[in-house]
């Protein structure tokens, strides 16, 4: 073989070892991303969540004045309740289509209760946040007892919830100025600066602090991960399976009852018109926060970060003058990224 054929094999053989040394780094780089993420599901919201801020700011300079930021967070306050509550269903593997009905119907309760059967405004919200729960723990009965599809069990509370909103509201609002003030309560803001902070919004961190410490310091946090991650394995190491399901469904009832009490003091209002969309909302704010719809991965802090998130691109997107059907478009794009990439992450080999 001659000089310049050996120069040639010579000069192959570099480029191809260069070449697998490239897609070998490549390689590295994505799992070691893969494997962050896997471990922190949070980073990834929070890092859209920051790009988003700086991208509207710069869009229109009115998005981070104080009084839009402040009514981005009183918007989010609702979604980010009822998104909690649907957290602890999808860390399941399940799924909750009926949380939006159960947090008007619960709101429409409470209102009845103060106009027209005379309650307190303390009894009235009781008796609310307990149907809410009834509500939830209906669902839960029926996935746990009756072994039906958690899909198909909310699909069909979803209907009935809706229609019985109208039946008891005879179809018409019932004002704020009509209840107690205890009911419209959570509408009241403190004054921070420019900023306004609305106690509904108080209440809902105080919400998100209380269940970011049951899910990770208790036992029961614990199993209701694992129940999620493999239910049968779960039920094999001596958890009881169905006792976690259908507590998850009867607290995420309670949750959804207190969004309605939010709702109450957002809207200064009830009203058995509203609510159509709170169901994909909080949905949407538990997929971009990072929780797995195959359960057994995920925080409420991502669910937190993931309604800041579609306020802020709903909020962004209008001040900058988009389209409400745009709106829309983007945000379910935003859902099929963070599926996508929420199935990347589940193949992280360990």
């Amino acid at each position: 073989m001659g000089h310049a054929e050996l120069l040639g094999l010579s000069m192959a053989t570099a480029t191809e070892t260069a070449t697998d040394f490239d897609v070998a780094r490549n390689d590295s780089f994505g799992l070691r991303v893969q494997h962050i993420l896997h471990g922190n599901p949070v980073l990834g919201p929070l890092a859209v969540l920051i790009v988003a801020i700086i991208a509207f700011s710069i869009v229109n300079v009115r998005f981070f004045s104080a009084a839009n930021l402040s009514l981005v967070l009183a918007q989010v306050t609702v979604i980010a309740v009822l998104a909690l509550g649907q957290t602890l269903v999808i860390l399941t593997a399940g799924i909750d289509l009926s949380a939006g009905a159960i947090a008007v119907f619960s709101s429409i309760l409470m209102a009845v209760f103060c106009t027209r059967a005379g309650m307190p405004g303390v009894l009235a919200l009781l008796f609310g946040l307990a149907f809410g729960t009834a509500m939830g723990a209906l669902n839960g009965f029926l996935v746990t007892r009756i072994k039906l599809p958690p899909f198909i069990v909310t699909l069909g509370t979803l209907t009935m919830f809706f229609s019985l909103n109208s039946v008891i509201s005879n179809s018409e609002t019932v004002r704020g100025s009509d209840m107690p003030s205890l009911m419209t309560w959570t509408g009241n803001s403190i004054p921070i600066g420019g900023f306004r902070l609305t106690y509904g919004s108080i209440f809902m961190l105080l919400l998100f602090g209380l269940f970011f410490y049951a899910l990770s310091r208790t036992a029961w946090g614990k199993h209701v991960y694992a129940t999620g991650d493999d239910i049968e394995a779960a039920r094999l190491a001596g958890i009881r399976t169905s006792r976690v399901l259908f507590s998850v469904y009867t607290i995420a009832g309670l949750l959804y009852a207190v969004g309605g009490w939010i709702l109450i003091g957002r809207l200064a209002s009830a009203s058995p018109n509203v609510g159509t969309d709170y169901n994909l909302d909080s949905i949407t704010a538990v997929v971009l926060g990072g929780t797995s719809l195959f359960g057994g991965r995920g925080s409420v802090l991502g669910t937190l970060i993931g309604a800041l998130i579609v306020g802020v691109f709903r909020n962004g997107l209008q001040l900058g003058g988009v389209e409400v059907v745009w709106q829309g478009f983007a945000i379910g794009l935003l859902v099929l990224v963070a599926v996508s990439l929420d199935q990347w992450i589940r193949k992280v080999k360990t």
